[in-house]
């Protein structure tokens, strides 16, 4: 099978560098014809199946891989852990299938290391397929950003005593403004919000919160039809807890966690005194169906005060809006931080807006929620 030869890069540092991994020759020549048509990437290698992909990314050392699932010789699934060895700090985007097997790989994937995955249209369909170019480079740009610019140091926080100071999101400003958080509403409900590395968040804070809340639980994640019913079910498995993929006019039950499915905007609505989830096909909202921000807006509504917020890991600004409605109808907000954050734009959002009462490390997210419930101080 012949592909494009790679070529060893000089250029500058600041370059985000992949590497195409993919049996695929139109996929691997489509692709990295847009993405080195692009001035701040370059493409500096290629691989046609799993093994070729492990042995060329040793000697070229992207920043980030685009690894097909399925290959000849060695699929994506079984080169993933080789290659987070052969490149340590590497991030990886799994291209995967719009089908339940393909779901069911990537979600195993996330698991296994993976940072992130993107629907993969057909090869022949590729060229046209705005939505996945402008997708993909918004995942290679903001994983791009995360490990040229990064360096792990904690992010500087200080209590708010007065105001809250608003910071405009788009600024790359890790200083944060805390919220000073009230404690006099009886937490009813919680509600929380992610995308880019979420699932393996989701992970950890959904085990860390099972059997210990009794409240519902209702979770946004960016993901496709099919993806977040393998995702709850996923959770379910690794944390013991209750995990669901949300139906429209399902009762919310205290201590099940509601994942709003794939494809719709998931928002909550008290029907005689019943609160239940309601599933619609509007307009997505920053690019995404279900995104964040109408699920928050409808706490608002239902719990006012009585709902407690929480923003994990994601690109964009998705539930920076709804939380500013949340807290002006006296809700709280927790935030993740930015070390431990895959990408820090959502929550960045939130916390440089300042709207969000707690940043913690991932960690330390579960326990400041049960402790805020339980009303005992944070």
């Amino acid at each position: 099978m012949s592909f494009t030869a790679a070529r060893p890069t000089n250029m500058p540092n600041r370059r985000i560098k992949v590497m195409i991994i993919d049996d695929s020759a139109v996929i691997r020549g489509l692709v990295g014809r847009w993405i080195e048509a692009e001035s701040d990437f370059e493409v500096v290698g290629y691989g046609v199946n799993g093994l070729d992909g492990i042995n060329r990314a040793r000697t070229f050392q992207p920043d980030i891989i685009i690894l097909d699932i399925e290959m000849p010789q060695m699929d994506g699934i079984t080169a993933l852990p080789e290659l987070l060895k052969a490149v340590p700090g590497v991030k990886v985007i799994m291209a995967s299938t719009l089908t339940k097997a393909g779901a069911e790989v990537t979600i195993k994937a996330l698991t296994l290391g993976a940072t992130d995955y993107i629907p993969k249209p057909d090869a022949g369909r590729i060229a046209g397929a705005d939505e996945y170019k402008r997708d993909l480079f918004a995942k290679l740009r903001g994983l791009g950003k995360r490990r040229e610019a990064f360096t792990p140091t904690q992010t500087s926080v200080r209590q708010e005593t007065a105001a809250p100071r608003f910071v405009p999101a788009q600024q790359n400003n890790n200083s944060v403004v805390l919220k000073a958080p009230k404690h006099n509403a009886r937490i009813e409900a919680l509600f929380i919000g992610s995308s880019t590395g979420g699932p393996e968040a989701l992970r950890v804070v959904v085990k860390g919160l099972a059997g210990k809340i009794n409240v519902p639980i209702f979770m946004t994640q960016h993901m496709p039809v099919l993806f977040t019913k393998i995702l709850a079910e996923h959770l379910s498995k690794q944390t013991g807890a209750k995990v669901i993929e949300a139906e429209h006019n399902m009762p919310a039950t205290p201590g099940v966690f509601h994942l709003a499915p794939g494809g719709k905007h998931m928002i909550i609505s008290r029907v005689n005194g019943v609160v239940k989830t309601i599933l619609n096909e509007d307009p997505p909202e920053n690019f995404c169906r279900p995104a964040v921000d109408p699920l928050f807006r409808s706490a608002s509504t239902v719990y006012g005060d009585r709902a407690l917020a929480v923003i994990l890991t994601g690109m964009g600004h998705d539930g920076r809006d709804g939380s500013k409605i949340m807290t002006e109808k006296g809700a709280m907000v927790v935030a993740q931080d930015e070390p431990t954050s895959v990408v820090w734009g959502m929550p960045g959002a939130v916390a440089q807006a300042g709207l969000a009462s707690y940043v913690k490390p991932i960690d330390e997210i579960a326990p400041t929620i049960i402790n805020i419930i339980r009303g005992v101080s944070v």
